[in-house]
């Protein structure tokens, strides 16, 4: 019997392997648009789902460039989730090339939109696409209370794709919708410690109008809601005066844009860089964001620190 036994142990081995891999098989494959919803739908869909991201960790999807592997990965997906808003303007000629024909949830759909900050010179089309950004900002998920809403929508979607679970999507999605909850308290008290007239902050790109918003910051930046958008000198020389005579002390980088014009702005403002923010993408897994709720006490964190010394 001794002979017998690592041959048993083996087989059971296998057996675990073959069933892990038809489980993995069998799980719905959902597509993000972008890392951070990709983060979301896969707290929603949990083991049920295989989500896929089309725009990774620390890239930018205003510039975003389809290859043939999204393609097929598009193709292959039950379910596509995108921001809206304008965010993704390239889906609609990639769905077409990858000829899907299955539903597109807006995670957005219901919240109450904000316009973009900027003129007419910022109103750039989106990764070089079809879309455009049109008035709507589309970066509504730096207010977690607006993620609370795209997390009920993925809820949603998920059960009416897949029934059987529906209780699965209902319960992971109030599980993450207390954590979020969680999160907004936490930033809610530490910036009430904080005087108003000290919360300003200089960014890259208007990324951060709905978080500002909630939470009461005056953010101020070179470049308009789209990363691929250019600042005249006017605006430049304009926002360096501003810098000056408020003594703003809370300059930010963030983690998918060029630094050069912060650079620049910080050399003839004489203002430091505080460090990096993540507006549109997560970190790699490694880095200080790997998730969204990580990303918020992260970003959070830092800004506090900063917004101290104004």
């Amino acid at each position: 019997m001794k002979l017998f036994r690592p041959l048993s142990a083996l087989a059971a081995v296998l057996a675990l392997a073959v069933n892990l891999s038809a489980s993995a098989a069998e799980r719905i494959p959902v597509l993000a648009s972008f890392s951070i919803l990709g983060d979301i739908v896969a707290n929603v869909g949990g083991d049920r789902i295989a989500v896929t991201t089309l725009v990774g960790p620390d890239e930018d999807a205003h510039v975003f460039q389809p290859a043939p592997d999204d393609i097929k990965a598009v193709a292959r997906a039950r379910l596509v989730v995108v921001n809206g808003l304008g965010f993704e303007g390239w889906m609609e000629r990639l769905a077409q090339s990858a000829n899907y024909r299955g539903p597109i949830v807006v995670a957005s759909a219901g919240i109450k939109a904000r316009e973009r900050v900027g003129d007419d010179e910022h109103d750039h089309d989106h990764g070089g696409a079809d879309g455009h950004h049109g008035k709507d900002d589309p970066h509504a998920w730096q207010d977690p209370q607006n993620v609370i809403v795209y997390t009920r929508n993925i809820s949603a979607a998920l059960a009416k794709l897949d029934p059987a679970g529906a209780e699965v999507y209902r319960k992971n999605g109030e599980a993450y919708v207390a954590k979020l909850q969680d999160l907004d308290s936490w930033a809610l008290r530490q910036f009430a410690q904080i005087p108003d007239a000290k919360r300003k902050v200089i960014t890259s790109h208007d990324a951060f109008e709905y978080f500002g918003a909630h939470y009461k910051v005056r953010f101020l930046a070179a470049q308009g809601v789209s990363t691929d958008s250019e600042p005249s000198a006017r605006e430049v020389a304009t926002l360096i005066r501003q810098i000056r005579s408020e003594k703003i002390r809370a300059l930010f980088f963030e983690n998918m844009s060029n630094p050069k014009l912060l650079q620049q702005i910080s050399r003839e403002s004489g203002t430091a860089p505080g460090g990096k923010l993540y507006a549109d993408a997560l970190s790699k897994a490694g880095g200080p964001a790997p998730d969204y709720l990580a990303l918020m006490r992260y970003n959070i964190t830092q800004l506090l620190d900063k917004i101290r010394l104004n």
